[in-house]
């Protein structure tokens, strides 16, 4: 089962949502500088003109914006691909200050669904039936990304290292079915404990999952060290993307790309940029260390 296959190179969204983990003071001026919609999609924009088209991204309102950008000229972005990554909570936490609960169903679930997401809802309180809620907290994220390719959704590592901690193993599989049924979607999973997860998604029957998790030189934030993640990519057959790759700015750009670039285990990296020099400077980086570890083998 090969399934989704995804780009080399993945775009984030934590530069344009004042989120630095090494920085305030740099997170800060990120996001006074994304304060406008355009500023983000003018960044997309170079990102896509230098080939990099996969944008792996939450659920913030601000990215509804640009969903709605997009529509407006579907020929430019005929080959954009979102990847969405929910639950954004901030999102909801809002929403239910300024319109109480029922405004907040309202604002975020689809129109055809919202009966039968109300009922699901009700049923769910009701019977403590987590699959209900679970579906319809994927249906209220996915309404903005509607007509969008998004080949992929992401349950975000909050949710999922939660659900871990507190061996709720059977949502999981319930979440993977409901992206495959309702959005023809693979289910991705974001962490900071890989080998855990993978053997939690290997007991669910979720095959060949695509996988998100912390995948750096250093070992910056690796739940079990280099040596427990080797080990579980090569137990357990999975997509791997890796994230904070330069371990929060530990480590430079080309010595970070070098290692995972020669990790023949990590399908794909998503990193954040705002100008079009770091954007390019990735991409050619990313080029010369696949040709040499290729080269080389």
């Amino acid at each position: 089962m090969t399934g989704h296959v995804m780009d080399r190179l993945l775009f984030g969204d934590n530069q344009f949502f004042g989120i630095n983990h090494m920085s305030e003071e740099k997170a800060r001026a990120g996001a006074m500088r994304f304060q406008k919609t355009q500023a983000i999609i003018d960044v997309l924009d170079i990102a896509l003109a230098e080939g990099v088209r996969t944008f792996m991204c939450t659920t913030h309102d601000r990215i509804g914006e640009i969903v709605q950008h997009m529509k407006q000229d579907p020929a430019k972005y005929a080959d954009f691909i979102f990847y969405p990554g929910m639950p954004y909570a901030h999102k909801y936490a809002n929403a239910v200050t300024e319109d109480g609960y029922i405004g907040t169903l309202k604002r975020f679930l689809p129109q055809e669904g919202l009966l039968n997401a109300a009922l699901r809802g009700g049923m769910s309180i009701a019977n403590k039936d987590v699959e209900g809620l679970i579906t319809l907290l994927v249906d209220a994220e996915m309404k903005m990304f509607e007509g969008m390719n998004t080949p992929v959704i992401f349950l975000q590592n909050v949710v999922v290292d939660l659900l871990l901690g507190l061996k709720f193993k059977d949502a999981f599989r319930i979440f993977a079915d409901h992206c495959r049924s309702r959005y023809n979607a693979e289910p991705g999973f974001i962490t900071m404990n890989l080998p855990l997860l993978l053997r939690v998604l290997a007991e669910q029957g979720v095959e060949n999952p695509i996988v998100c998790a912390n995948m750096n030189k250093i070992a910056f934030r690796m739940c079990g060290g280099l040596e427990g993640y080797d080990k579980a990519l090569t137990e357990y057959p999975c997509r791997a993307i890796a994230m904070s790759i330069y371990a929060s700015g530990a480590i430079s750009p080309a010595e970070a790309i070098d290692w995972v670039c020669s990790q023949p285990r990590i399908e794909s990296l998503v990193f954040g940029a705002s100008s079009r020099g770091n954007i390019r400077n990735t991409v050619d980086l990313v080029k010369a260390a696949d040709a040499r570890y290729r080269k080389a083998a």
